[in-house]
């Protein structure tokens, strides 16, 4: 099997900005990327005031994967990963 069609996870924290609320951001990472995504928890304001939060599961390869996450710092969202997990 190539390594390039190896699915990998990578778990990720990402901030929504309110600016963000009415765009399909997750939905975007599953049609457009081709990932699949599990959120693990999240918590969104009453009435969508203030940020959002959402931790992720990403399943990919790790291309797809590297295409989802740079969409979203193009967003300019605040991502977290495993790496920096102490941030958390």
């Amino acid at each position: 099997m190539n390594n390039q069609n190896i699915l990998i996870n990578k778990r990720i924290r990402v901030r929504i900005t309110q600016n963000h609320h009415q765009e399909p951001v997750i939905s975007r990472l599953v049609s457009e990327y081709g990932l699949t995504v599990n959120i693990k928890a999240a918590i969104l304001g009453q009435n969508a005031v203030g940020d959002g939060w959402f931790d992720l599961d990403l399943q990919g390869t790790e291309t797809q994967i590297q295409n989802g996450l740079n969409y979203l710092q193009e967003l300019k969202l605040q991502i977290w990963d495993e790496n920096t997990i102490s941030d958390w």
